[in-house]
């Protein structure tokens, strides 16, 4: 049996933040998983990543300026019927309240646990994306 290949879009205006997200969730973060990724550094970039490719999960920088996180989630769920997944890295707990508003579907919190990122990952591609 071959793992499923999912596309995972990494946005951050940091580059050492998306390597960071990157290192965390890996390449395979459950059996019969199998990530590949797509970085964006800016809003624009990310919206058109979306536009034009089947992407399977976002993995989105809350603290990303100045387009952060949290607006680019809610954007997206706001104009799609098909938003693909959407997992939100805060820098603080307290600011969940935020990512319920933004309807994302899960959050972590910095700095990065591989087992919690991978775990967190593997659950929403194998709940909410599609086959």
């Amino acid at each position: 049996m071959s793992d499923r290949l999912c596309t995972v879009l990494l946005y951050s205006d940091d580059a050492q933040v998306r390597d960071r997200m990157r290192m965390a969730v890996g390449t395979r973060p459950a059996p019969g998983l199998q990530i590949e990724f797509v970085d964006a550094s800016t809003y624009a970039e990310t919206i058109r990543l979306v536009d034009d490719y089947e992407i399977d999960l976002l993995l989105l920088d809350g603290e990303a300026s100045p387009g952060g996180g949290i607006g680019i989630a809610r954007q997206i769920k706001d104009d799609r019927d098909d938003a693909p997944p959407t997992c939100l890295v805060i820098a603080r707990a307290a600011d969940r309240w935020l990512a319920a508003y933004a309807e994302v579907d899960a959050t972590l919190v910095h700095p990065l646990d591989p087992v919690t990122t991978g775990g967190t990952v593997a659950e929403l591609l194998r709940t909410h994306a599609p086959a």
